[in-house]
């Protein structure tokens, strides 16, 4: 499954996320800022892979984000490739004031399908927006490619917060309401033929329909 249920009773859910981009995009400090409000002006490129969990609550639901720093750098790219798999959600970062990093973007996104469900809700992330003066990647530019690729789209800065925790939150609360309807669904439908399940077979659940600029499912299994 690509979602766990940690406790049945509270019904609390573990979401795994992957933080992906190249190398110094700024991953590190975007996880720093949002887990713990903490910035690190001369943060070094993360070695291997390292993960937090954040809680959250939706609509009395408390969801726990499983958020992973995969390193960008090419070298670790086959040891952080197992770590795509199982996520339902991802960050894909670059950096507003390089453009490279911006072309990057269908590498990663190609590397992220190959290695995880095709469904997971993604949104693509401009970090380091105060950066202005430097700026080599227009607001609109990212938010053409967002809308290209079926992705949420954020302009953020770790260095003084803006949009942070929104970009973060976009994605673990839609992951949510993907698998409410998901769930609701399948409700209906044991409604209907209750005894499908006993009779052993599968319910299919139609895969959701993609909105503008927003990634269209998740949580398959």
């Amino acid at each position: 499954m690509a979602f766990y249920s940690e406790d049945d009773k509270s019904e609390d859910y573990l979401f795994k996320i992957v933080l992906i981009g190249d190398s110094a995009v700024g991953k590190s400090n975007l996880l720093a800022r949002f887990a713990r409000d903490e910035f690190y002006p001369n943060s070094k490129s993360t070695i291997g892979v390292e993960f937090q969990t954040q809680k959250m609550d939706i609509n009395g639901k408390e969801i726990k984000a499983q958020i992973w720093d995969t390193a960008g750098q090419e070298r670790f790219r086959a040891v952080t490739s197992a770590y795509y798999r199982g996520a339902v959600g991802a960050l894909l970062v670059y950096d507003i004031s390089r453009r490279q990093t911006f072309h990057s973007i269908g590498r990663w996104l190609n590397e992220l399908h190959t290695h995880s469900d095709m469904n997971v809700v993604t949104i693509l992330v401009g970090n380091k927006s105060d950066l202005k003066d430097l700026r080599e990647v227009s607001t609109a530019e990212g938010k053409a490619l967002a809308e290209a690729q079926g992705l949420f789209f954020m302009e953020t800065s770790a260095l003084d917060s803006s949009n942070v925790a929104a970009a973060f939150e976009t994605v673990v609360k839609e992951i949510y309401n993907i698998l409410s309807r998901k769930v609701m669904s399948s409700q209906e439908l044991n409604k209907q033929d209750p005894a499908s399940l006993s009779n052993g077979k599968k319910v299919v659940i139609p895969s959701e329909g993609q909105g503008e600029s927003k990634k269209g499912g998740c949580c398959s299994s």
